[in-house]
């Protein structure tokens, strides 16, 4: 399995969507684990970095 690049403030899309039905997260915390907040509803989630590796699906706008 190929790690995809990704870092802090950096928009993602995740496999399943939130329960908002929307799909964008931004990556605001990252450490052992992973901290991601919806863009939609502005909720944030909270997991580890290997589950949070699993869920992505793309990294569909990056921070320069």
């Amino acid at each position: 399995m190929q790690l995809k690049e990704y870092q802090l403030h950096d928009q993602v899309e995740m496999k399943k969507p939130h329960a908002c039905q929307t799909n964008a997260w931004e990556i605001v915390r990252m450490g052992m684990d992973i901290k991601i907040k919806c863009l939609n509803c502005g909720q944030i989630v909270m997991m580890p970095r290997r589950e949070f590796n699993r869920k992505l699906k793309r990294v569909t706008k990056q921070n320069t």
